[in-house]
């Protein structure tokens, strides 16, 4: 399938803006990224196995909050990082 890398997040994926990955559910796309990227997963996902505050992602569209969410290999997941400053 194929995966939306916002900006923050490219100098784990070689600058690259879109990559492809596996997986059935959302928290095993994470994992094939993270072996092929490793240690994009952590600047998702916290300690707790839950997506992080400053985290949004959307398949086709809506968006996800659980890692068990349903992928199939024709959708499309896009990963936006929340900006924030003061």
């Amino acid at each position: 399938m194929n995966v939306l890398v916002p900006t923050p997040l490219r100098s784990y994926t070689g600058e690259r803006h879109e990559v492809q990955g596996e997986g059935g559910t959302l928290g095993e796309l994470l994992a094939d990224l993270d072996r092929r990227f490793p240690g994009i997963r952590f600047r998702m996902i916290d300690e707790q196995d839950g997506i992080r505050r400053h985290i949004r992602i959307f398949v086709n569209g809506e968006q996800v909050r659980a890692l068990g969410a349903r992928l199939g290999a024709a959708d499309e997941v896009m990963i936006v990082q929340a900006l924030s400053g003061g």
